[in-house]
């Protein structure tokens, strides 16, 4: 290609290229392409709408570090600590019994749902459990895995905030042959003090 035909086609793509920008309101340099680095620092990320919507910290009175014990008796159970993570998205549970048997969660609220859910995962056994507040009380429904046995039992757990700043755990499965909800585990949970 002749020196002067390869500079007439350069120059036509130029003012091509920044005419185009100048009619759809792109920013452009000094050389007519367009300039990017203007774009990315005028753009503003979106608030994270998990700091703004009052729906994720209604579960936040469970947050800390606890003692728990069975209610019926006062028996040690074990210790569980409850922690927010992601930016404010969810929570993650971490227990570990009175026998050394351990288990996590996670908690989170979907706005898309307009629900709380819990995937629980343990050895032997997982919970998918779902809902929301209820009367001042956290009530999630759903399901219990049960590995070994390879069933699957309706469950749903319950917690209420109590006046002296200790959550009762209340969870209960449902027992088909009685139809009745029988429980599972009752338990209360105290702060353990800040050193």
């Amino acid at each position: 290609m002749k020196p002067y035909l390869f500079a007439s086609i350069l120059s036509l793509a130029t003012v091509t290229v920044s005419t185009y920008a100048q009619s759809t309101g792109q920013p452009t340099s000094q050389s007519g392409n367009q300039d990017y680095s203007q774009v990315n620092t005028q753009q503003t990320p979106p608030p994270n709408p998990c700091a703004t919507d009052k729906n994720f910290r209604v579960f936040d009175f469970w947050l800390g570090n606890w003692d728990v014990s069975v209610r019926s008796n006062g028996q040690h159970a074990g210790k569980n600590s409850i922690k927010v993570i992601e930016n404010g998205c969810a929570l993650h549970e971490s227990w570990k019994s009175a026998t050394g048997g351990t288990g996590q969660s996670i908690n989170y609220y979907n706005p898309n749902t307009g629900k709380w859910r819990q995937i629980w995962v343990a050895k032997g056994y997982s919970l998918d459990i779902e809902g929301g507040m209820k009367n001042g009380s956290m009530e999630l429904v759903g399901t219990i895995s049960y590995y070994g046995n390879k069933t699957d039992v309706p469950i749903k757990g319950i917690w209420t905030p109590q006046d002296d700043g200790s959550v009762r755990q209340h969870f209960l499965q449902y027992n088909a042959q009685t139809e009745k909800w029988d429980d599972w585990f009752d338990g209360t949970y105290k702060r353990i003090a800040e050193d």
